[in-house]
């Protein structure tokens, strides 16, 4: 049974950093892509960023990009998700999925993933 275990969210205070893993088991890593979304209230779930397991390429879109890491960690099968200068528009429930891809690079079609997690809520105030 393929598992994504989603930890590490909380309240932060804005400016903050914060950690999320994503702990991935039953499936073998190196043939996916893990992704990140997240989802706000009352807004539809978006991707924020990807990372190809086999090759460490990543893709982050816009709104996160140089602010957010994604890495892995092939020892334990887990996935992170670094954040820092964290913003109150960054509040969402985020969720790590698995794509199995067939070439080197990740995508953010919500449609297009094969597993996703339940999520871990991040709230970002002062």
């Amino acid at each position: 049974e393929v598992q994504l275990v989603e930890s590490g969210g909380g309240l932060v205070q804005p400016g903050d950093s914060l950690r999320l893993s994503c702990a991935a088991s039953g499936l073998t890593l190196d043939y996916y892509a893990i992704g990140w979304f997240r989802q706000a209230p009352g807004k539809e779930r978006e991707g924020i960023g990807c990372i190809v397991i086999s090759t460490g390429g990543t893709y982050y879109v816009d709104s996160v990009k140089g602010r957010f890491t994604i890495a892995r960690d092939h020892t334990n099968n887990t996935v992170y998700l670094d954040m820092d200068s964290l913003k109150p528009e960054d509040t969402a429930r985020y969720y790590c999925t698995a794509d199995l891809i067939y070439s080197d690079s990740c995508n953010l079609l919500v449609s297009g993933m094969d597993y996703w997690g339940k999520g871990t809520l991040v709230t970002v105030s002062s």
